[in-house]
């Protein structure tokens, strides 16, 4: 029984710790905390882990960096590795352009630098001017450009910055020409971008409720609202625009249309992509009454512009796999709703409007496709990609007459298109040059069946001259989840992997949006199985192709994906060779008691249901754990300030694995400070965890350059 099992990982917890590899953890005393969960008794010993400032977690989280950094500092290759990522990474990285007023905006980095600057200039081929370089708001990094909007003459931008990796924002305002700040300053802005008016007297932003400020990185975000900030006002003068006091959980986005004379509100709840429409007619005043135009939770519809009174939508109402629709608020029932561009066997991701021309972005197994259409959805040219990869950008407004998008693939480092509408050309605008030969390696993508027969693709990578002999080591990444899409990007992370004789992997499981929302939603709360079942599928087809071999193999996932590899660990422990769950969901009966985790629930449940939580503990990373079992070497991976799956998932994890560990394989956990989910982090402590990734891979995986001189 699963009582008796913990009784054992307590008296192990107890005795303190011993002993893999020689690695002594440090003591996690186990409490007696039990709840009552619809009849069944779960313990909880390491309750305590949750608070990240009690001296008790700052002293056990020291001591357990203090194993985890001992450990890798004894990997022999882990300079060479560091010093070939430096090296690497040390390359410019342009993202996508896109045009306000007569100025051009983008972001590039040098190469090395923590944070990429934001850009302006007038014309394509004079010398850009600094807008904004964050590198400059702290000595170490750890400030970043969240997210900017400009007015549309070009002449003010709002832009919010992020402390630490923190998902809480600070927003501002900042004249373009003369590259100052005006005195405005937003706070407890969260999960928002901002949209001006067309007058650029204003912006729409949303907003919570200012928390307690000791809690600030664990507290329940409820209540969003959605608030009209004049520039020159503090924000105590703010209108509130929107909001539902009736409805903790929803969540708002204003957007004023492309002619500025609406409001579009999409009203969200939590991570579900089913929302709902509103407008204002902003020509009567940021007062007018918001007009619901679709209220019921049935499906997506992601605005793309107007016509005056005529909306389009990209939408999956009658369409999994998406449609684009146009909606006359004038004769807004449902049967005067007209099908623009119908659905077909691709997933259209995204639709965007730029000189008067539909541009869709389509997934076709996983990877990019590009179509054209006139207003009235006669379908025009296709737009010609490098390769099989990922495309994104094609911003722009109803009277521009070009577009920029990026390409990558596992071998192409993002490169920037610039398309003219008029002649449907693209041409190179910024390429990068990167130290290795793309010709010396190959990307294949192949289809295998997973448990119940569904067919599930995956991409694999490596050196042409890769022998299948079966002892390959080998990197598998997932994620299946939230209708989120793996499509192929390059990885300067990967590239050593592969120079280093790896092979690497991604499977395209469901949860993702790879398949539309049929695909997602087979493997969705009492499905979510299905997820954990394709990634074994991926890493039995990898084995019996002659690929690697289980000793030879490593997994790794990040957030939802870090539920998936802590699901690994505990469902499959023999089949696995290294495991990385990264700031992962892995405590599945309180992921919603803090911050945004309640939104999760659209997808995972929730264990205030009864089936629900039969589904959730059957699985959850946290309450598997089998005391006296091998599992396979792990490095649990977070962050301090990680406010959106917070620490101690990590942290109570790592504690059961260590003290429930049979066997010499390492449990280890590796706690980034001032870092948090990911967005933001800079580019040296982007490095640096990829060099102690690789090298704890090529410890475990027993690669060359690996083991300590003793092991060898």
């Amino acid at each position: 029984m699963r009582t008796a099992a913990l009784a054992i990982l307590l008296f192990l917890a107890q005795v303190g710790c011993a002993l893999a590899q020689g690695l002594h953890y440090p003591l996690a005393p186990p409490g007696a905390v039990v709840e009552d969960y619809h009849g069944t008794r779960v313990s909880d010993p390491y309750r305590w882990l949750e608070d990240p400032d009690s001296p008790q977690t700052r002293k056990w989280i020291e001591a357990e960096n203090k194993v985890t950094f001992s450990y890798l500092d004894q990997v022999p290759i882990r300079p060479k590795i560091r010093e070939r990522l430096t090296r690497l990474w040390n390359y410019e990285r342009y993202g996508v352009p896109h045009r306000e007023g007569e100025r051009y905006f983008f972001r590039k980095n040098d190469g090395l630098q923590n944070q990429s600057v934001l850009y302006w200039t007038d014309r394509l081929d004079a010398p850009p001017r600094v807008l904004l370089d964050p590198n400059k708001l702290s000595s170490d990094g750890t400030v970043a450009l969240s997210g900017y909007a400009l007015t549309r003459d070009g002449h003010k931008m709002a832009y919010g910055i992020s402390v630490a990796g923190s998902d809480w924002n600070e927003w501002k305002v900042r004249d373009v020409a003369s590259g100052q700040d005006l005195p405005d300053l937003l706070k407890w802005v969260k999960f928002s971008g901002a949209s001006w008016t067309s007058d650029g007297k204003g912006f729409f932003y949303s907003r919570y409720d200012a928390p307690d400020e000791k809690r600030k990185l664990e507290a329940v975000n409820y209540f969003q609202k959605l608030c009209y900030h004049e520039v020159g006002t503090p924000q105590e003068k703010d209108v509130l625009v929107y909001h539902r006091p009736d409805e903790k959980e929803w969540g708002f986005g204003g957007d004023v249309t492309d002619d500025g004379k609406y409001l579009i509100i999409s009203v969200s709840k939590g991570t579900d992509h089913r929302n709902q429409i509103l407008y204002k007619d902003l020509q009567k005043g940021i007062g007018a009454p918001a007009v619901p135009l679709i209220d019921k939770w049935e499906a997506e519809y992601a605005f793309v512009g107007n016509n005056g009174p005529l909306f389009w939508f990209r939408t999956t109402l009658d369409a999994p796999r998406g449609r684009l629709i146009a909606i006359d608020i004038r004769r807004p029932a449902r049967e005067n709703w007209k099908t623009v561009v119908p659905e077909i066997s691709d997933t259209l991701q995204n639709v965007s409007l730029v000189g008067d021309t539909f541009i869709a972005t389509y997934m076709h197994d996983a990877h990019t496709a590009v179509k054209t259409f006139s207003l009235d959805g006669t379908a025009g040219a296709s737009i010609s990609l490098p390769g099989i990869g990922t495309a994104a950008g094609f911003y722009g407004h109803r009277a521009d007459k070009e577009t920029f998008y990026s390409f990558a693939s596992y071998t192409t480092p993002s490169t920037i298109f610039h398309y003219d509408l008029a002649t449907g050309r693209s041409t190179v605008f910024r390429k990068p040059q990167v130290d290795f030969n793309p010709a010396d390696y190959v990307t294949k993508q192949v289809f295998f069946n997973s448990k119940d027969g569904t067919r599930v693709p995956m991409f694999i990578t490596h050196r042409k001259d890769l022998k299948l002999d079966g002892n390959n080591p080998t990197h598998l990444y997932g994620y299946g989840g939230f209708d989120i899409s793996i499509q192929p990007q390059f990885s300067v992370s990967a590239l050593v992997w592969m120079e280093h004789g790896g092979v690497y992997c991604v499977a395209n499981l469901r949860g993702g949006g790879e398949y539309g929302e049929e695909w997602h939603q087979a493997g969705m709360k009492l499905k979510k199985q299905n997820v954990f079942d394709d990634f074994i599928g991926a890493a039995e087809w990898l084995i019996a192709n002659k690929y690697t071999r289980p000793k030879r193999l490593a997994i790794s996932g990040y957030s939802n994906g870090g539920l998936l590899v802590g699901a690994m660990i505990t469902q499959r422990p023999d089949l696995f060779g290294a495991a990385l769950p990264g700031v992962g969901v892995l405590d599945m009966l309180r992921f919603h008691k803090f911050t945004i985790g309640w939104a999760w629930t659209s997808d995972y449940g929730s264990p205030d249901n009864a089936d629900e939580f039969k589904a959730l503990y059957a699985y959850s990373p946290l309450h598997n754990i089998k005391p006296g079992t091998a599992y396979p070497p792990t490095m649990i991976v977070t962050a301090d300030h990680d406010d959106r799956v917070v620490p101690a998932h990590s942290f109570k994890f790592a504690a059961a694995l260590q003290a429930a560990q049979k066997g010499p394989a390492p449990v280890l956990i590796r706690i980034e400070t001032r870092a948090g989910h990911g967005a933001g982090k800079p580019t040296t402590k982007i490095i640096a965890e990829a060099a102690d990734t690789l090298s704890f891979f090529m410890r475990a995986l027993q690669m060359p350059g690996g083991a300590p001189a003793n092991q060898s």
